[in-house]
């Protein structure tokens, strides 16, 4: 199986229902394993809402947000282009403090992210954007 999906938002999290229904042709023929599925959608989500919320924090809500999504074998690839500031995904992990030691409603999406991602980056692109990048076996 190799299936590519895209998508093209504004920087607004009422997009997130449009986000998510785009995202379910991802799951066609649906997964076997149902909690892989819940965790893609909440990997997909997360990304977009740490992207609107920080990458984006101070630009116009029509500032585009692309995603696409890969179904291959036995592999999901995500990747969200934001037009924002870098950050060190890295160093962001290691200052925030352990899921289970985080009792603040903020801050916690990177480490859920983290937790259920086989890999995750945020990399400068040679269009002079960032690319989150999610990856996740199933």
């Amino acid at each position: 199986m190799n299936k590519k999906i895209s998508l093209k938002v504004n920087t607004d999290l009422t997009a997130s229902p449009e986000v998510l229904s785009w995202f379910e042709q991802i799951n066609q023929p649906s997964f076997p394993n149902k909690q892989i599925w819940w965790q893609c959608q909440t990997l997909l989500i997360e990304g977009f809402t740490n992207i609107v919320e920080h990458a984006h924090k101070n630009l116009p809500i029509e500032t585009p947000i692309e995603i696409e999504a890969v179904r291959l074998n036995e592999y999901i690839e995500i990747r969200i282009w934001s037009q924002g500031k870098y950050f060190n995904l890295e160093e962001q992990l290691g200052q925030t403090s352990e899921f289970e030691e985080n009792d603040q409603e903020r801050g916690r999406g990177l480490q859920i992210m983290s937790a259920i991602a086989d890999k995750l980056s945020y990399e400068p692109t040679v269009d002079n954007r960032y690319c989150l990048f999610i990856g996740k076996y199933y």
